[in-house]
């Protein structure tokens, strides 16, 4: 595989990665995982103000996870680009199972031992959950069959905080710890350059220049869960 340090010989497959709107759980900082919650006021204006932004960009194709949250956000996008809006499993949330809805210190005041075992051990999901492991098999595999679909183009995946984060973390070749070291607000835009002949670039992380000052709290107990 190439490093990425020579000039790359094929036009790269650019992903643009929205992160959904603000939602209930997001402004309290609750474990969001297949919970099929909706975009709040603030949300729905986040969503706004990402799609017009977009509107200005030469972008071919739009793809979005199944969740509501998601898939509102896209709509707005694919609206402003006049474009139709592709469900794409592989980019659901994790399946947090029974943390859906808690906060971590909620999730490790019941279970302290598990939480710390998730948090070691990336191999290691919720109980009745996901790893990130496992989501990001699934996500490397989604990403691999959109580029194959759309190679050289221009794509907008609406998704959510962990398959952005590892989208990012398999493109700079990072461990899976890599995802507790970043911050994703929401509706912000990650951008990755995707070459068919091995490199992953990563253009931007937590774009949010199209929004008001995000009033989201952000501890630092944990990694983000919406």
């Amino acid at each position: 595989m190439s490093t990425g340090w020579g000039a790359p010989d094929t036009a790269p497959t650019r992903l643009v990665l929205l992160r959904h709107g603000q939602t209930p759980l997001s402004v309290e900082g609750r474990f969001a995982g297949r919970g099929d919650i909706p975009l709040t006021e603030e949300g729905r204006a986040q969503a706004g103000a990402a799609a017009r932004r977009l509107a200005a960009r030469p972008i071919d194709a739009v793809v979005s996870s199944p969740l509501l949250r998601a898939r509102d956000t896209a709509a707005r996008a694919a609206e402003e680009l006049g474009l139709p809006v592709e469900v794409d499993e592989g980019f659901v949330e994790t399946d947090f199972g029974a943390w859906e809805g808690l906060t971590f210190a909620e999730a490790r005041e019941r279970a302290p031992e598990a939480v710390d075992r998730w948090l070691a051990d990336p191999e290691v999901g919720p109980p009745g959950g996901e790893s990130f492991a496992a989501v990001a098999r699934r996500v490397a595999k989604a990403r691999d069959a959109l580029v194959e679909r759309h190679r050289g183009r221009t794509v907008l995946v609406v998704t959510h905080v962990t398959p952005i984060k590892l989208t990012v973390q398999q493109a700079v070749l990072a461990p899976l710890a890599a995802l507790y070291r970043m911050h994703l607000d929401t509706a912000c835009l990650t951008e990755v350059d995707v070459f068919s002949d091995g490199p992953m670039l990563v253009r931007s992380l937590n774009d949010t220049a199209h929004l008001a000052p995000v009033r989201d709290g952000a501890g630092r107990e944990g990694p983000e869960r919406a």
